[in-house]
């Protein structure tokens, strides 16, 4: 039975991706594509949360670091590429100049090839997530002190983001970026390209996450989210386990956060703030922290009706109330999700 399910969802997940992958035959609104690639980009940090939160039980308040963090190390090759970076500013972006800054910093540098601005999304929120296992759970820690941790840490890097202008674009954030290109191909972040790129990787992070929640490794994620203890009994390093969660929840954020990066061409330091990071708590628990393909939909649904209620004139001064309103019903009514509707017997 087991064998059949299993299955069941990768004919699940490759439907509901060749679906997506037809959406720019039926909609030629550039738009209502760029929204759309946005959507899924929260979609994939939600994906990031499920892995960590409902599969292991590290309830992660600072998911949204991963994101911004990814979403910076892209947007910091993007800004390279510009035109306006080679002929008028002497090299240095825009920001730099206004601030003063005579030569561009040596941790920029690298980020003139854009291969290590992706290996560097990646690898940023992973080592950062590696020191915040070490020390969280090498001191076994766990529940609500792992939520303050992590969200105390959030807020420090965003403090450094916004302190640091001169190097960071402060408030701001990083704008006016070159388009993504790979030799003659260029993503153009409101056309089908940029859109296409978006799904390609959604639908590669949704069949690894699933390899992952069915191999061994998965398996322990979701023994030591139900009995931690009766883990560490068995001889299992149950810190090392956590970590290794918590850094594939931070490389997926890190992916997530780059391509939101490529579609909405800037990065800010609201990409790093507590209402994101409570949003995806929110999408998590409304699609089902223990269902991957649920905490996606949920984010979906979640985002596209927060765009439609915060554009509205009816709802724009209250879409907020109505966003905790839905995380209250849905931890009252479904405390499985709606993943738990279509799972239950």
């Amino acid at each position: 039975m087991k064998i059949n399910i299993f299955k069941n969802k990768f004919f699940l997940y490759g439907m509901f991706c060749f679906v997506l992958f037809l959406l720019p035959l039926l909609v030629n609104d550039p738009f209502y594509l760029n929204k759309s690639s946005t959507y899924i980009c929260f979609g994939l940090l939600a994906v990031a949360l499920s892995l960590s939160w409902g599969y292991t039980g590290i309830l992660n308040l600072g998911n949204a670091m991963f994101f911004g963090l990814g979403s910076y190390c892209m947007a910091m090759s993007l800004k390279l590429k510009t035109d306006s970076i080679h002929t008028g500013s002497g090299g240095l972006p825009d920001f730099m100049v206004w601030n003063n800054i005579k030569e561009l910093p040596w941790f920029w540098e690298p980020f003139y090839f854009l291969p290590f601005g992706i290996f560097a999304g990646i690898a940023v929120p992973v080592i950062l997530a590696i020191i915040l296992g070490h020390f969280i759970f090498g001191g076994r820690a766990s529940g609500v002190y792992v939520a303050i941790i992590t969200l105390a840490t959030m807020i420090v890097v965003y403090l450094l983001i916004m302190d640091q202008q001169a190097y960071t674009g402060g408030f701001n954030g990083i704008t006016d970026l070159s388009r993504l290109k790979f030799g003659k191909l260029e993503f153009d972040a409101y056309g089908a390209s940029a859109y296409y790129l978006t799904v390609s990787v959604m639908t590669f992070i949704l069949f690894l996450a699933l390899i992952i929640t069915k191999s061994r490794a998965g398996l322990i994620f979701q023994a030591i989210r139900d009995d931690e203890n009766r883990v560490r009994f068995l001889g299992y390093n149950v810190g090392v386990y956590k970590t290794a969660s918590l850094c594939i929840s931070a490389g997926i954020g890190g992916v997530a956060g780059m391509l939101y990066t490529i579609v909405m061409e800037f990065a800010s330091p609201t990409f790093l703030s507590i209402p994101l990071s409570l949003s995806v708590v929110i999408w998590c628990a409304v699609g089902g922290r223990q269902s991957i393909f649920g905490s996606f939909i949920g984010a979906l649904i979640i985002t596209s009706g927060q765009g439609f209620l915060s554009e509205s004139e009816t709802f724009l001064h209250i879409w907020t109330l109505i966003m905790g309103l839905i995380f209250i019903l849905a931890v009252l009514f479904l405390p499985k999700g709606l993943a738990g509707i279509f799972n239950a017997k």
